[in-house]
């Protein structure tokens, strides 16, 4: 088994000293989605975080990291950063502003330290998982180490549970 290079991500985890460990799958250039990723790595969606990066008609860009499960709520985005607005910005501008790529973008390590805000129910958990910085790859940390690291704010982030008129749930 060849063993696999570091990331950033990982790299500036270890120059803090913070816990973590890595965990591989294989992922689907046509489903980059965080719930393959916790289908492929065994975890429970709640667990595992996508990031999200916005533009804020105040602040600039701002990054929301949520289960990967939910929708963001953009009011609720835009209120907790300090704007009255905020919108994702598009795929194509994400390598040159965060130094990532779709699937593949983390909270730590980007080319700029963005102000960051982490769901709320990750206070809840033990340890959540985050993209190591490259597609394919994750950490799973504790989220405390990751509010220290990124400076992050636990906020609501999530839109509410809609019932359908047929009585799903929508979450």
């Amino acid at each position: 088994m060849t063993k696999q290079k570091k990331t950033n991500v990982m790299r500036l985890l270890d120059k803090e000293k913070i816990p973590y460990t890595t965990k591989a799958y294989a992922f689907d250039e046509n489903d980059l989605s965080g719930i393959h990723a916790a289908a492929a790595l065994g975890l429970a969606p709640e667990r595992v975080f996508k990031t999200l990066v916005a533009q804020g008609n105040k602040t600039g860009p701002v990054v929301f990291c949520i289960p990967c499960h939910q929708e963001l709520d953009l009011k609720k985005a835009a209120s907790c950063s300090g704007n009255k607005s905020v919108a994702l910005i598009h795929v194509k501008d994400l390598l040159g502003l965060t130094g990532y790529i779709r699937g593949g973008c983390s909270p730590l390590g980007m080319k700029k330290n963005f102000p960051t805000y982490l769901d709320r129910t990750a206070a809840t958990l033990e340890t959540i998982s985050i993209s190591a910085g490259q597609r394919g790859r994750q950490i799973l940390l504790a989220p405390t180490a990751l509010t220290a690291l990124s400076g992050a704010t636990f906020a609501d982030l999530t839109m509410d549970d809609i019932i359908l008129t047929d009585g799903r749930v929508r979450s």
